[in-house]
């Protein structure tokens, strides 16, 4: 990256051993209930938005690479796991995990894909009740819990 071009966004793994840097806003955000996204995530749903694959900058650290399908390819940080991009091999567009942007709440998801997939406990977590974690845990408890994690910025 050099000095005369500047970042829109920028985000990386939970370790911080593979950063990166988006040169143009990303555009079409989803998340997505298809039974490998949930695999790849670990989750209800991948939640994603993307740029043209030229608009992807590595700043720090080497994507590991896992072919899901003969179609796409998932870019994760081989330390620490973090899912970071989802990519059709013959597409030149290039997504990232909404999660591992360093200002996540930048973006909003659009439309939701694999529907055929979507878990029935979803359809419901917005009416569960919620506390925040310091309303249940002790100072000692706060404090073993303190993220080692990268903080949200280089």
């Amino acid at each position: 990256m050099t000095n005369a071009t500047k970042s829109v966004m920028t985000g990386g793994c939970q370790c911080g051993a593979v950063r990166y840097a988006l040169m143009s806003e990303p555009t079409h955000a989803s998340i997505c209930h298809c039974r490998m996204c949930q695999k790849a995530f670990g989750n209800y749903f991948a939640s994603l938005t993307g740029v043209p694959r030229k608009d992807l900058v590595w700043t720090k650290g080497q994507l590991s690479v896992f072919k899901s399908s003969k179609a796409v390819e998932r870019g994760f940080c081989t330390d620490c796991g973090t899912p970071l991009t989802y990519s059709y091999l013959e597409n030149d567009r290039i997504s990232v995990s909404i999660g591992s942007l360093d200002e996540p709440g930048r973006v909003t998801p659009e439309i939701q894909y694999g529907l055929e997939s979507k878990l029935p406990a979803f359809e419901r977590l917005h009416t569960l009740p919620g506390e925040r974690t310091g309303d249940y845990a002790t100072p000692e408890e706060m404090e073993k819990m303190a993220s080692r994690q990268h903080p949200d910025h280089d």
